[in-house]
């Protein structure tokens, strides 16, 4: 069982977005995307998704081309969280996060799914905010709830696998909680969901996921295990920078403990 793109280049105005790129995402591990601005990460996490088609080869769920599948199905397996979710409407938290929860067809009034829902708010840090209008909250404060959203998407015991793919969660994230999302991501793999990350900061990808890939131009540069992929020696030259910047900026690459 996995998630996964097979030689799949992706074309857009004419150009070369995502060139013939391989990319598994795996039941029960983290992966997380780095890479500079432009160089084609969150056109790969939606080509995952099934948002985006392939010009050239296929997006695969359990080797089942993504096309083939419903989109309820693939609602149920997969939960996206990109870095802007744009709702204008006055929703409470609360209502957001059981948007995920849509894809299961269930009453949101049952007694059930109002606990799913509050458990999946909590877990995102979000229990506070539940009340609280969607449109009136904080940059860091929508984060949370849409991460709630997603993580009430993937709330299933269908024993079929199921895949978090988020584009830079973290971005709007204070200190504290940025270290509770990744934290939640990595519990979350413990019941066999596979995560996709796109993080900007190496330390914290070398501090949270299993396996990394770097990105540059639309191609898949190196992957590996954290600990081999993400070096400053490596990092110096996909931004483009001297290696003792990069020593001065990550003095420190703590691995996950």
């Amino acid at each position: 069982m996995s998630l996964r793109l097979a030689g799949v280049s992706y074309e857009a105005a004419g150009r070369t977005v995502i060139d013939h790129v391989n990319l598994v995402i795996e039941p029960g591990a983290v992966h997380v995307l780095i890479g500079p601005n432009g160089a084609g990460k969150s056109t790969l996490l939606r080509l995952l998704a099934g948002d985006l088609a392939p010009s050239a080869g296929q997006a695969l769920l359990d080797d089942c081309d993504i096309r083939t599948t419903s989109t309820i199905a693939l609602a149920r397996r997969r939960a996206v969280m990109m870095q802007r979710e744009y709702l204008p409407f006055p929703f409470t938290a609360t209502q957001v996060a059981a948007l995920g929860r849509l894809p299961w067809n269930q009453s949101s009034e049952s007694a059930e799914e109002q606990a799913i829902v509050q458990e999946c708010l909590a877990t995102a840090g979000a229990y506070h905010l539940a009340r609280r209008e969607y449109p009136g909250l904080s940059g860091g404060e929508r984060a949370r709830v849409q991460f709630a959203r997603a993580l009430a998407q993937i709330h299933g015991s269908d024993g079929k696998s199921r895949y978090l793919l988020l584009d830079e969660p973290t971005a709007s994230l204070d200190f504290a909680f940025v270290h509770q999302c990744l934290d939640t991501v990595r519990a979350q793999t413990t019941r066999g969901i596979g995560a996709l990350v796109i993080l900007q900061d190496p330390a914290l990808a070398l501090r949270y996921a299993d396996t990394v890939s770097l990105v540059e131009r639309g191609r898949i540069i190196a992957t590996g295990c954290a600990e081999s992929i993400v070096t400053a020696e490596a990092i110096a030259t996909l931004y483009g920078l001297g290696l003792d910047r990069v020593r001065m900026l990550s003095p420190a690459w703590p691995a996950r403990s």
